[in-house]
């Protein structure tokens, strides 16, 4: 099998639909070795793809447009395997040259050919280069609507880099990160560069930690304790926040409408030692309209998931500010729908992977205008920083919201949350 020609109609694909990696499909009789090179081919050329275009431009008067076209997506492919992977220059031009031919028609060849043997003359001169820009101009455009271009400029800097691993233990943070040789962040969450394989770290098979994002993790230690209380998970796969309830002894209800993500969620559970008290695959707008009340409901909406650009580079190919639109009004309707399963006094706690403040302040904001019988309750920096790493009064904002950007604390997911309480009478 070609491993190029996999990688490349996977990168094609991703372009298109937002979905990296390659289906068990597309991956199909390739080693595990073919299978890691071609994902970091794709993941690493979405990450590089408007860098390599500026450098493209310098070479060449043809037009790139904005989804690439064959011979150019042959160029940037090629280009990050001469500048990142180091793949001798002949091997490395030849194949593309060869799929650009195949891809494009016989004139492409040589375009393809002309460029990349130019990036391999060059490779030092660019390599030295910092690799920006990495957003496209419409996803910057979109950024626009709700930060400043200093801000933007930060936001991209910081995304551009792989991330590291971060990972939520069950206990014992501290004694955690010295036997993983990680950085202990100020909520607990521990940091790992370099990981490796997952299954391999100490602790994984014995189910001591599970991989979870620093943000993803504040809003249920925003939640303090939840020791016997009842709480409904709402959108709960993969369970990340599942785990973190759990492991806080909280009388978990988790529900989906996902039946095939629910049991990776609970196979996910079963290597950690947990179980949730009910675990229910349904659509919440059906379970909302007749359900008990109870103590906390955790909203971990779906999303535009522009925040997660780090790991998942494809977003800021794909996104647009109609996304943004279909999932503010999604949250809305869910918002509304969780809030008659609050009781009393009791919390509504609000989550989005979204830099978006259509999804994060914007949301809260119409809702708690149109929902007198809740209250903001502000989070302080203090709360989500037991460990007191300082920085973390940059993820509150004025209102007591959590909003988390990429260049906070040396590159997080964007994120929000917020607290609401439901007035007792």
């Amino acid at each position: 099998m070609d491993i190029r020609n996999t990688a490349f109609e996977i990168y094609m694909k991703s372009l298109d639909s937002a979905r990296v990696g390659g289906s068990a499909d597309e991956l199909k009789g390739l080693s595990p070795q073919e299978t890691a090179f071609v994902k970091r081919l794709v993941m690493t050329a979405l990450r590089r793809q408007e860098f390599i275009k500026s450098v493209i431009r310098g070479y060449a008067a043809k037009k790139i447009p904005a989804r690439p076209d064959a011979p150019h997506a042959a160029i940037i492919l090629g280009a990050v395997e001469v500048l990142y992977f180091h793949t001798p220059d002949y091997a490395t031009v030849n194949s593309y040259v060869e799929l650009a031919k195949k891809k494009g028609g016989k004139y492409a060849g040589g375009f393809v050919n002309a460029v990349l043997r130019k990036i391999c003359r060059d490779r030092g001169q660019i390599a030295a280069r910092p690799p920006l820009p990495f957003f496209p101009p419409a996803f910057k455009e979109m950024l626009r609507r709700d930060y400043s271009g200093r801000q933007i400029a930060a936001i991209e800097k910081a995304a551009v880099e792989e991330p590291a691993l971060d990972i939520t233990v069950r206990a014992d943070p501290e004694d955690w990160r010295e036997k993983l040789g990680g950085r202990l962040m100020g909520s607990g969450s521990i940091r790992l560069n370099d990981a490796g394989s997952v299954a391999e770290l100490p602790g994984f098979k014995d189910g001591c930690w599970w991989v979870q994002d620093f943000s993803a993790a504040l809003p249920v230690i925003a939640l303090g304790c939840v020791e016997g209380r009842k709480v409904l998970d709402l959108c709960a796969a993969p369970g990340g926040k599942t785990a973190q309830l759990i492991a806080g002894k909280a009388d978990v209800t988790a529900l989906d409408v996902s039946a095939a993500r629910l049991k990776t969620m609970e196979e996910n559970l079963a290597r950690l030692h947990m179980k949730a008290q009910k675990v229910i695959a349904a659509d919440a707008f059906e379970y909302l309209s007749d359900c008990p009340q109870y103590d906390i409901v955790l909203l971990d909406a779906p999303c535009s998931a522009d925040g997660t650009l780090r790991r998942h580079p494809e977003i800021v190919h794909t996104r647009t500010v109609a996304d943004v639109r279909r999932s503010a009004d999604l949250q809305q309707k869910l918002l509304n729908a969780a809030a008659k399963a609050v009781a009393p006094g009791g919390i509504l706690m609000y989550a989005v992977c979204s830099m978006s403040k259509d999804e994060g302040e914007r949301q809260i904001g119409r809702f708690v205008a149109e929902h007198p019988d809740f209250a903001v309750l502000p989070v302080a920096a203090e709360e989500i920083n037991p460990f007191r790493q300082p920085g973390f009064e940059r993820l509150i904002t004025s209102e007591g919201f959590i909003r988390c950007l990429p260049d906070m604390l040396d590159g997080i997911d964007g994120f929000f949350a917020a607290r609401l309480q439901k007035r007792t009478t």
